[in-house]
């Protein structure tokens, strides 16, 4: 059954002004499945070097790490990697050589989900958390800014949201990872948020299923919605994203967008 988990009430309902969205696992769906990419790749690297190590801990540590940093930037795991390889006496590559190796491996995975995109053989419901594009064509109508801000490198994101057909619900713009900075997206826009509008923190909300984009959302004081979708199901909840996200302090935790109407009212709009 759809519902949402509330651990605390919207403080401001009815004044909200401004929402900043994750992209991947939080409305696109086209990405699924890349930890399990990400986390036996660098393992892999990882064993490389290790000595008398037993692969289950290290498989372990990765996950922690990758986990944690999900909603940065991919750099920043990659630069985790490279220096879990040098605590163990190994001379690790350049982090975004990595990140290349991880790329090459992910999209040979999730090629044929994009091309089926390009040439109409799927169509953009089938690789969204169900109920996106009806949420989010509701906070626009509200008057919402609307913010996407991802770890994914910007050019892939922009792409991925033109496909799946979200592009003109983010007035506010689509911000992703860029090769020439280290600044995370979320944090860029929600500077750019404050910046521009000067507003009450109060007015800010995150969607999202990564650890960053809750926490930074919640140390400012704005409200944070975790999106815990099973993505491999398309419903319900994935029990150990629920528990990372609530460990990041989310006000809330809805299992995807599909009581798209519900969700607005408890947001007292």
């Amino acid at each position: 059954m759809w519902n949402i988990e509330e651990i605390r009430p919207p403080a401001n309902k009815g004044g909200f002004k401004f929402a900043i969205f994750d992209f991947d696992g939080t409305l696109s769906l086209l990405r699924q499945g890349w930890q399990e990419i990400m986390v036996p790749y660098f393992t892999e690297v990882v064993m490389a070097v290790a000595q008398n190590e037993d692969k289950a801990k290290i498989a372990a540590e990765v996950r922690e790490f990758v986990d944690i940093l999900t909603g940065k930037q991919t750099i920043y795991q990659c630069i985790r990697l490279a220096e879990a390889v040098q605590k163990r006496g190994g001379t690790p590559l350049d982090p975004y050589e990595y990140k290349a190796e991880y790329l090459r491996r992910l999209m040979a995975q999730i090629q044929g989900r994009i091309d089926a995109l390009r040439s109409g053989k799927d169509c953009p419901v089938q690789h969204l958390v169900p109920g996106s594009e009806e949420f989010l064509k509701m906070l626009r109508n509200q008057g919402i800014s609307i913010y996407l801000a991802s770890g994914t490198d910007e050019e892939s994101v922009v792409d991925e949201a033109m496909l799946l057909g979200l592009t003109q619900y983010f007035d506010g713009g689509i911000y992703g990872a860029k090769d020439s900075t280290m600044d995370c997206a979320k944090e860029v826009v929600i500077r750019q948020i404050f910046d521009e509008n000067g507003i009450d923190p109060s007015q800010l909300m995150v969607f999202g299923d990564g650890y960053v984009e809750i926490q930074l959302v919640k140390e400012i004081g704005g409200y944070a919605v975790a999106v815990a979708t099973d993505e491999e199901k398309r419903e319900g909840i994935d029990p150990w994203k629920r528990e990372r996200l609530l460990s990041a302090n989310a006000d809330a935790v809805v299992p995807d967008f599909s009581e798209a109407e519900k969700l607005i009212t408890f947001l007292g709009m």
